[in-house]
């Protein structure tokens, strides 16, 4: 290949503050104080904190070089299928960072508070209209909360018609997190297969729905990166019986725009503002899973809700039939402010980037399927998934190869994930990788399929550039360290 993005570099190693710091060291002057004195609290008198004492240049150099050994969405191509990780314009965070907003008292009288009641009115209307949806709350803290939030609000309906149904259908092809969040509502998970074409059969679905079953959670564009076309046909099988479809939303960047999730049938929708609306993923949060709901089910969205009344924004807990209270106050505030700001600056362009990333993905499978196997070859979504299946002759894992994209100088895409296919390779490029990126991922790509061809030993001792090697994933599975 041309050119690598991998490189050794000067990368320095780092000891902890605590063995750099040296007695009597300190990085700024202290101001002349103007009280007394004081001793601190017993136990702690006469030792103080355990703080190393440090210069100014120490304390740069330290975080200096601890930010170069990290590897984000800011430094290169992120391909983690099911997750993403696209870059996210900085103009978002500086609107968060508005002195209006993030100096806000949660514990404000609404009447302080028209602002940011306003911005969160106005949200859940804009992700309404984007799905196709009736109705939505902005409280659900994260995808797998939006999950259990959209159980909880089947569940409370159910319970209004005085029914208690004890299943909920989830097939192979579904996000992780979701029988889970079926289970923390009582409800007992049914599998379903995928057919040979990687979707569901509404005949499948046929034969496990009945009375007793309370709906079914489909993640549409499915854990393949394929679209679920039977959909509508699996809701009125679902909807025929008094059952009711949740949909996980967490694709929904291969959708904006493009599909109608109300008119699919879909009665429940969580989305997750840190993948597709432009706030931050990882690192532990925070993120945001609003659920929206058809207007039927509105009655049961989580409290408090924000109300617009007389030309006045409020929060209300007036809504008898609710699923309940979902987070602290109203929800991660912040992260629906970046997502209020893409919104507004995409516009129609919305439409646009799921198209993009719909592209870039199929761009990738067509460049890779004659060079790694393709379980499913038929257009995807905003994501493909590839497999190992070709390099197990010469002992060559997905492992050895995601491992080996890091010497090449990217992060390596999603693996053994969905489960349905054996050794998975799941690449999502999302919407802002150029062509030129892409093209230098292929071409990394049908590096390492040589190179397992030519040099296994290279990709089972790989990476041999970063800073950390190859982890013993094994022991560490088996002995993990919990100590912290």
């Amino acid at each position: 290949m041309k050119e690598s993005l991998g490189t050794t570099g000067l990368i320095l190693n780092e000891p902890l503050l605590w063995e750099k710091g040296k007695k009597g060291r300190q990085g700024f002057s202290v101001p002349r104080r103007d009280v007394p004195r004081a001793a601190l609290d017993a136990g702690l008198a006469g030792e103080g904190p355990d703080f190393p004492d440090l210069s100014e240049v120490d304390v740069i150099r330290h975080y200096t070089r601890l930010s170069q050994w990290n590897f984000g969405v800011d430094t290169g191509m992120y391909p983690l299928g099911s997750c993403t990780m696209k870059y996210n314009p900085k103009t978002n965070e500086r609107q968060a960072g508005l002195r209006g907003f993030a100096e806000a008292h949660p514990l404000l009288p609404p009447e302080l508070a028209q602002g940011a009641l306003r911005m969160m009115f106005d949200l859940e209307r804009f992700l309404a209209e984007i799905t196709g949806m009736d109705a939505v709350s902005l409280q659900p803290a994260a995808g797998a909360h939006g999950e259990l939030a959209g159980m909880l609000i089947i569940h409370a309906y159910h319970k209004s018609r005085g029914k208690t149904p004890s299943k909920i259908i989830i097939p192979d092809t579904a996000h992780g997190t979701n029988p889970a969040s079926a289970a923390l509502c009582g409800f007992r998970s049914v599998p379903v297969k995928s057919n040979d074409q990687g979707i569901l059969s509404a005949d499948d679905v046929a034969k496990v729905m009945d009375e007793d079953t309370a709906g079914i959670m489909v993640t549409n564009p499915n854990t393949l990166g394929l679209f679920e076309e039977n959909i509508r046909k699996i809701s009125d099988i679902v909807h025929a019986k008094g059952g009711l479809l949740y949909c996980d939303g967490a694709n929904m960047n291969a959708l904006m725009g493009i599909a109608d999730m109300g008119k699919s049938g879909v009665d429940v929708l969580h989305l997750n503002l840190h993948k597709t609306f432009s706030t931050p993923h990882g690192g532990g949060g925070p993120g945001a899973g609003p659920v929206c709901v058809v207007n039927h089910l509105e009655p049961f969205l989580p409290v408090p809700r924000v109300i617009e009344k007389n030309g006045t924004y409020l929060l209300s807990e007036d809504f008898p039939q609710s699923a309940g209270k979902m987070h602290s106050f109203y929800g991660n505030f912040g992260v629906m402010i970046k997502a209020y700001s893409y919104i507004l600056s995409m516009g129609s362009l919305l439409k646009k980037a799921s198209q993009l990333a719909v592209l870039n993905a199929n761009y990738i499978k067509a460049s890779l399927k004659d060079v790694f196997h393709l379980p499913y070859d038929r257009a995807c979504m905003h994501e493909c998934v590839f497999s190992d299946k070709d390099q197990e002759a010469q002992k060559v894992t997905t492992l050895d190869m995601a491992k080996r994209l890091m010497d090449y100088g990217f992060h390596p895409p999603t693996i053994y994930f969905p489960l349905v296919v054996h050794g998975a390779l799941m690449i999502e490029p999302t919407e802002t990788e150029s062509k030129e990126n892409l093209d230098l991922f292929i071409e990394t790509m049908k590096v390492i399929a040589e190179e397992a061809k030519t040099d296994p030993l290279l990709l089972h001792n790989a990476p041999s550039k970063p800073k950390v090697r190859r982890l013993d994933e094994t022991a560490a599975a088996r002995h993990p360290c919990l100590a912290g």
